[in-house]
């Protein structure tokens, strides 16, 4: 297949498994800027090997109207040269594959048309179905950039035959006729499970001669790896095992196995077996088994999915037949949370049964006590036997387990069966049709798409080991679907595609969502003095691209804070002296005055006064604390003064120990800044030293104390979920390189005294993660990664965590489809959920996120997972001062208020994000009274989101109200 050369670098990526990344088009000569050296990212080798394109034999390809000779195969017909092109009538225009049979898929890539230009998609959207007839929601929306380059949607696994791209505008607006030169989609895959926790064991290992102990396939750590006793002769004999103990049962539908990187191939696995058990004792027959290709890119060998606790790789040979020994650098698992079913008041009914082996026994959860058909008649009860379970109500359903009876006996093991489902229990439609469980006593599994069903009916058609006309199960459980909504755990929505990857983002008072990436949707390098943003519609569900050059500012990587007036102030980063405004309320784009200090990689907050501080920021502009340069201390911007530099405000006391040693090119990023009262700043992270900032004259800086027994937490998070009340969580001792940690602290400021005291860890190791306070107090933490690198996706988190300030506690929420990790964001909507989107920027590399997901919390689903009845605010004032009593009205009675501060983000940094509690009294004549805080260092001047929480403590749509 021809393809241009940003696409063919993207396919190389895929495939090859490595990060290797490029410098972007015309990033060759090297910039004047200090950091120009330090911009592009390393190859990072790659722990998960990434979904092809599903082999496109037997497609056909429908469209809505074609431009003769452009007709629709050409979109898949290996030539990116031919193009096919609508009609001429009005947009919207379809393109619909139908691949003739139900596969595995988790997206698309989608190639525009070259010369011309015409034709490039803008916004679309993806659907599936598996009738080509009845199609749900859309499974991805959003809007490609204008540009040849190959495009990429992400979608979460889905198993179907028809997928259908709905082009809804043309990327230019050139015209209603679109075209696409070339489709495919991308293999389905489960994503890499969550490591925490888990432990590996093996028959071999060396750890006289060197570390290369079995731990290491699970530290995250690309470059430590696992290798078999070999300094003490004769070396361990082939085969060898891994096996990995995933501490819970989870659907695993696959393994990933990276080789041992750098020159040597010793020990790389050739033939392999892979078996997983529910014990660790019972092992069924090989999930699957073959041959590793003598290469050191990860290999991903995937198989139906099955429920387990223990997953084992079996090493029987080495790849290159250089000796008995193995070794591995990293071994993931992939799959899916446990979704079996709870069986509370269910029944069973069998066709047969024996007096004393019941049907009900498999519902009972003894696994020594089991259902058998009636073998005490003569002849015995003939084949095919049937399992019928009543769930009592209609619910999603996407499986079934069958526990076979005890190992020591084995009659009536199930062999060939059928799996039907029915709502009324008298019509039934086939979902597993004569498929064929092993003749072994280890846990089965049988998954097919989601359905909605109240009954399951399991007929066994053969006995396994052709022993009688007899079936036996100890047990019976149901799953539900994958990803299925569960309202204690939130909800994901479809992916947003946007046209760059969204590594900066602002929410705006009128409910938009500003991003932005550098000068490139893609890639980073130096100042180039302009930047590519996006501005995301929820309500409309439209994506708007736009290229900023009127203030000649490259703002990549800045610090950016809003102003009390409304306007955004964005400092500093690839263009790294310079400062910009964006009004929401004009849509424009001004120049502000100079920095005193070239920054990139700093934070700043707004001040009680409605000042800006900031502070640090050695990425870009030169490196502080090497070759004569001072370290990067603070300074402050007033709308009288513009710039000033603060003499006694010095960076060296926040600076972290990290391990990089060029000067404090790590050490003074992304300080967790907290305006306060008088004008003070708590700097609370991510160095484990706090200290406090005064602003007026020179400024001055004195120690807040330390955080705990907490280290430094660089890349971790801070969010004040409550006036005074910090939560800081996750983190790591350097920038990368380190394992993160699951730390979480409560930092509490009274005053100008600060303590802090630890509190129950999250479930998951999280650097590069963001935390987002949310209306009743809670904090939910998304994305980051166990061990933290850059521009990579290994060792990502993909489930959320919600901290509950009232336990004191973390509860694991609903995974997210796309990874988020470094270069990603997240800020709460003024609808009470949550945005997060992008992580890479890397050029034309396979960690480039071109996508957000939005979160529903807990509190807006019913727990049938319907959507809550939510309050409404029905008027409230537009503005207020601080200390002021306003009245708001409701549609019912709340119980409670909150304020939340517009929030800006990147880097994992949000000095403007704040949650406050409001008081409240009833209001005469009907209403509320509510308080806002005196202290404009509490409740700092600007924009606000204005929250009603009834009883159930579901939240309102926000009111906009400005502060100050």
């Amino acid at each position: 297949m021809k393809r241009r050369a940003g696409a063919a670098t993207l396919i190389m990526a895929l495939f090859t498994g490595v990060a290797v990344v490029a410098h972007a088009p015309g990033s060759g000569s090297v910039a004047a800027d200090p950091h120009a050296a330090h911009v592009m990212p390393r190859g990072v080798p790659v722990a998960v090997a990434l979904p092809g394109p599903v082999p496109r034999d037997g497609w056909t390809v429908q469209a809505d109207g074609a431009t003769t000779p452009d007709v629709a195969e050409r979109a898949v017909d290996g030539d990116s040269d031919t193009v096919w092109r609508s009609g001429g009538t009005a947009l919207p225009h379809t393109i619909v594959v139908d691949t003739h049979n139900l596969v595995a898929v988790n997206g698309l890539t989608y190639l525009p048309p070259a010369d011309p230009a015409d034709g490039r998609i803008g916004q679309y959207a993806v659907s599936v179905s598996t009738d080509g007839t009845t199609w749900g929601q859309p499974v991805a929306t959003g809007t490609f950039a204008d540009d040849d380059v190959l495009k990429t949607v992400t979608i979460g696994t889905v198993v179907t035959r028809f997928v259908r791209l709905t082009a809804i505008t043309e990327a230019g607006g050139r015209g209603p006729i679109v075209g696409v030169a070339e489709l495919d989609l991308l293999g389905g895959v489960d994503p890499a499970l969550p490591r925490n926790g888990w432990t590996v064991s093996t028959d071999s290992q060396e750890t006289a001669a060197a570390n290369y102990a079995a731990a290491n396939v699970l530290d995250g750590n690309t470059a430590t790896f696992w290798h078999t006793a070999y300094s003490r002769p004769p070396a361990a004999a082939l085969p060898h095992q891994l096996t990995v103990d995933l501490r819970t049962p989870n659907l695993v539908s696959g393994l990933s196995y990276l080789p041992r990187q750098g020159a040597s191939r010793n020990g790389a696995i050739g033939r392999y077996r892979v078996q997983t058990s529910m014990n660790g004792t019972t092992w069924g027959p090989a999930a699957t088994t073959g041959s590793f290709a003598d290469t050191g890119t990860a290999k991903t060998v995937t198989f139906s999915p099955e429920l387990a606790r223990y997953v084992r790789l079996t090493a029987l040979s080495e790849a290159g037949g250089r000796g008995p020994w193995s070794s591995a650098a990293e071994l993931n698992v992939l799959g899916r949370a446990n979704p079996t079913l709870a069986r509370t008041g269910w029944t069973v009914t069998a066709d047969s049964q024996h007096p004393g082996l019941l049907a009900a026994s498999v519902l009972d959860g003894n696994a020594t006590t089991i259902w058998h058909s009636a073998y005490n008649t003569t002849p015995a009860a003939p084949l095919p036997h049937t399992l019928t379970i009543d769930t009592k109500s209609a619910r999603p359903l996407g499986g079934l387990t069958y526990l076979p009876r005890p190992a020591a006996a084995a009659n009536g093991r199930i062999g060939r069966y059928t799996i039907a489902t029915s709502t009324d229990g008298s019509s039934w439609t086939t979902r597993v049709s004569n498929d064929a469980f092993p003749d072994s006593p280890a846990l089965q599994t049988a998954v097919f798409p989601t359905v909605t069903a109240r009954y399951v009916r399991l007929t066994a058609h053969s006995e396994a080991g052709r022993r009688g006309p007899w079936s036996s199960a100890a047990e019976i459980n149901l799953l539900g679907p994958n990803g299925a909504v569960v309202a204690q755990r939130g909800r994901w929505s479809a992916p947003v595609g946007f046209p760059l990857v969204p590594v900066a983002a602002a929410q705006l008072p009128d409910g938009r969502i500003l991003t932005w990436s550098a000068y490139a949707p893609n890639a980073f390098s130096g100042g180039r003095g302009k930047t590519v943003t996006a501005t995301y519609d929820p309500v409309a569900g439209v994506v708007s691209q736009r290229t900023v050059t009127e203030t000649g500012h490259d703002m990549f990587c800045p610090g950016i804070s809003y102003l009390p007036d409304g306007r955004v102030m964005v400092t500093g980063g690839n263009d790294a002296g310079k400062t910009s405004w964006y009004d929401p309320s004009t849509d424009a784009w001004t120049t502000g005055p100079t920095m005193t200090t070239p920054r990139g990689y700093h934070a700043s907050t707004t001040l009680s006064d409605g000042r800006v501080f900031t502070i640090g920021g050695s990425w870009s502009g030169g490196i502080g604390g090497i070759a004569g340069t001072p370290h990067k201390g603070g300074e402050v911007w007033s709308a009288a003064t513009g710039w000033r530099a603060l003499s006694g405000a010095p960076a060296a006391p926040m600076l972290t120990a990290d391990a990089n040693p060029d000067g404090d090119y790590r050490k003074d990023n992304h300080a967790w800044l907290f305006a306060w009262s008088g004008g003070r700043v708590l700097q609370a992270g991510p160095s484990r030293r706090m200290n406090w900032y005064t602003t007026t004259g020179n400024g001055s800086v004195t120690s807040a104390g330390v955080r705990s027994d907490d280290n430094d937490a660089m890349n971790g998070t801070a969010v004040m979920y409550d006036a005074g009340k910090i939560l800081a969580v996750g983190g790591a001792t350097s920038y990368e390189g380190i394992g993160s940690t699951t730390n979480a602290y409560v930092i509490t400021v009274n005053g100008t005294t600060v303590s802090t005291r630890k509190v129950s860890e999250m479930a998951n190791a999280r650097a590069f993660h963001s935390s987002v306070a949310l209306p009743d107090g809670k904090v939910l933490v998304t994305g980051g990664q166990n061990f933290p690198a850059p521009f990579s996706d290994n060792t990502a988190v993909l489930s959320a965590e919600l901290w509950d300030p009232a336990t004191e506690t973390f509860t694991r929420m609903a995974s997210a489809v796309v990874p988020r990790t470094y270069h990603s964001v997240g800020l709460l909507m003024p609808d009470a959920r949550v945005f997060t989107g992008g992580g890479g920027l890397c050029g034309n590399c396979p960690g480039n996120h071109f996508d957000g997901e939005i979160f529903t919390p807990p509190y807006l689903l019913n727990p049938d997972g319907t959507p809550a009845a939510r309050p409404v605010i029905t008027d409230a004032p537009a503005t207020a001062a601080n200390g002021a009593s306003v009245t708001v009205a409701t549609d019912r009675p709340v119980t409670a208020f909150s304020l939340v501060r517009m929030g800006t983000v990147t880097h994992t940094v949000n000095t403007d994000q704040r949650r406050l509690a409001l008081t409240s009294t009833a209001a005469e004549g009907g209403g509320y009274r509510v308080t806002i805080p005196a202290d404009p260092g509490v409740a700092l001047p600007g924009y606000w989101m204005l929250f009603a929480l009834d009883a159930k403590g579901v939240p309102s749509v926000a009111k906009t109200i400005r502060i100050g």
